[in-house]
C-alpha cells in the first residue's frame, strides 16, 4: 500500500475543508494510506510573493521540518503550492542546514492530478458526472509543475462528463496573490475575460487544480452573477464516485 502525507494549504484547510477530506476519499480508493499532520502551517509563499523574503525563511523551515524527514510521498491538492517549494526552496535554503531537507522533500512532492497519473499511473475511477466541464490550466500547476494532461486525462474516464475547452485555456485568471489587491482593475479585466472564455464554450462548470484560481474566479461570478459553476478536479472526482 502506498503511503501518502497529506500537504494542505493553509487556506484549503481553512474555507474548504471538504476538499482535503475529497483527497483522502479519492486517494484511498487509489490504493493509498493517507497520512495527516494536524501541526503543518504555511509553505510561505504569500509572504514570498509579496517580497518577505526574509520573514517567510522561518516559516519555509517550519514547512520542511514538517514534511522533509518522512519517507512517504507528500501530496497537495494546489499546484501553486507545490511548484513554489520544488522550484524556489533550493534557491532559498542554499547552503544552510536544512537544504538537505529539501532535496528530499522534492523528490516526493506531488501535486494531487500529476501523483495519481504519473505516479500511481491511475486514471479511471469508474466515476459518473453527467456535466459540461472546462478546465483552466492554473498557472503554477502549468508553469511552475508542467502539469497540462493529468487532470484532463482523469476527467476523460469519468462517464457523462463532456469536457470542453475553451479558447484560452493557459491565460492567467487574474489571480497572482497580491497582483488581484495590488491591480484591482486588470485583475477584474482577466477575470472577466476567462470567465467569458468558460461561458463561451457552453461548460457548467469550471475545473483546475488550483483554488486560489478558483476563487477568484467564483467571486467574480457571484459579483456578475454568472451563470456557471467552479470545481476543484479533487472534488470533481470525489463527487463522480459517490
Amino acid at each position: 500500500m502506498t503511503e501518502v502525507d497529506l500537504f494542505i494549504p493553509c487556506f484549503i484547510d481553512q474555507m474548504f475543508p471538504e476538499t482535503g477530506f475529497n483527497m483522502v476519499k479519492v486517494l484511498e480508493k487509489a490504493g493509498c494510506r493517507v497520512h495527516y499532520n494536524p501541526n503543518q502551517t504555511c509553505c510561505g509563499q504569500p509572504a514570498f510573493n509579496a517580497g518577505y523574503w526574509k520573514e517567510m525563511e522561518d516559516v519555509g523551515k517550519k514547512f520542511l521540518a514538517d514534511f522533509a524527514n518522512s519517507d512517504r510521498y507528500v501530496v497537495g491538492p494546489s499546484g501553486s503550492c507545490v511548484g513554489f517549494v520544488r522550484n524556489f526552496y533550493g534557491e532559498l535554503y542554499a547552503n544552510t542546514p536544512v537544504h538537505n531537507y529539501h532535496k528530499n522533500l522534492k523528490k516526493n512532492l506531488f501535486e494531487f492530478s500529476e501523483f495519481l497519473v504519473d505516479v500511481l499511473k491511475v486514471e479511471d475511477f469508474g466515476g459518473k458526472f453527467p456535466a459540461k466541464v472546462t478546465y483552466h490550466d492554473a498557472c503554477g500547476a502549468l508553469r511552475e509543475c508542467k502539469i497540462k494532461e493529468a487532470p484532463r486525462k482523469l476527467m476523460s474516464h469519468i462517464e457523462g462528463l463532456e469536457l470542453v475547452e475553451m479558447q484560452f485555456p493557459e491565460t492567467c485568471c487574474g489571480f497572482g496573490g497580491t497582483f488581484a489587491v495590488k491591480f484591482e482593475p486588470i485583475s477584474t479585466g482577466m477575470a472577466d475575460s476567462k470567465v467569458n472564455d468558460a461561458i463561451a464554450s457552453g461548460a457548467e462548470y469550471i475545473v483546475s487544480t488550483d483554488y486560489s484560481c478558483l476563487m477568484h474566479i467564483q467571486a467574480y461570478i457571484e459579483k456578475q452573477n454568472r451563470n456557471i459553476k467552479v470545481l476543484h478536479i479533487a472534488d470533481l472526482l470525489a463527487m463522480s464516485i459517490a
